[in-house]
């Protein structure tokens, strides 16, 4: 069984840090791109980062130079490093196995797994 668990979530101040961590089992890790993906209320879901199995990074551009995606392969976990939070980054985080880091938007056909998420508020 798949199974991707969250934690690390909260609520933190604007300019304040979190840092989500993803837990997985059930695939071979290195088989597949992971990152996050985001939803906030009334939005669509968007890709915040990914880390493709050579090693290979991408970030929106919003978050660029604030969040560091990174991971650790024997424990088959992943995070995301936030740093400088604004209330803008505020949604339901997701963590998530991709094909590859083409498309890493949440979008549920080119995600093959993803976790329950949890919430990261910010306030100003």
């Amino acid at each position: 069984e798949v199974r991707l668990v969250e934690s690390g979530g909260g609520l933190v101040q604007a300019g304040g840090s979190l840092r989500l961590s993803c837990a997985a089992s059930g695939f071979t890790f290195a088989d597949y791109a992971i990152g996050w993906f985001r939803q906030a209320p009334g939005k669509e879901r968007e890709g915040v980062s990914c880390l493709d199995s050579s090693g290979g990074l991408d970030y929106i551009d919003s978050v660029k130079g604030r969040f560091t995606i990174s991971a650790d392969n024997a424990k088959n976990t992943w995070y995301l490093q936030m740093n400088s939070l604004k209330p803008e980054d505020t949604a339901i985080y997701y963590c998530a196995a991709y094909p590859d880091c083409l498309n890493y938007s949440g979008n549920r056909y080119y995600t093959t797994y993803w976790g329950q998420g949890t919430q990261v508020t910010v306030s100003s």
